[in-house]
């Protein structure tokens, strides 16, 4: 971010990257704007009745959390969806690697009753990488 690497590669790319994630993102582009984006996770982990984004905190959950499940309390996003009220996101998901954490993303597509969190890439640099950062 401070070299100013972390930028939107263009859509076309994204989607060659990511052909199954159907909307246009955005790219949040400093850690003021991540920790903005990630109160979402927080806002939707603590609902109790908001299920239907697979967001909840893994300290308070009864079993290790995995996908299609994220974790409120080890993620941050990093990408937005471009149009307001598309919701989704990618995220990092420091549950696989604090030093190196794969790249998730919100499948509202796969299952419309229910988002889904899938794997992008298995590390953070493998997509910076795969985007030509």
């Amino acid at each position: 971010m401070d070299r100013g690497r972390w930028r939107h590669p263009g859509d076309a790319i994204l989607t060659k990257v990511i052909p199954w994630f159907e909307d246009p993102l955005s790219f949040v582009c400093s850690p003021e704007q991540m920790t903005f984006a990630s109160q979402t996770m927080d806002l939707l982990a603590d609902d109790p009745h908001s299920t239907y984004f697979s967001v909840v905190r893994g300290s308070r959950a009864a079993v290790p959390l995995e996908l299609p499940w994220l974790d409120a309390e080890q993620a941050v996003l990093i990408a937005v969806t471009r149009n307001p009220g598309d919701d989704g996101a990618l995220a990092l998901d420091y549950r696989s690697d604090p030093s190196d954490p794969r790249v998730v993303g919100s499948d509202f597509w796969a299952d419309p009753s229910m988002c889904r969190w899938r794997v992008v890439a298995p590390t953070f640099s493998g997509v910076v990488a795969d985007l030509g950062l």
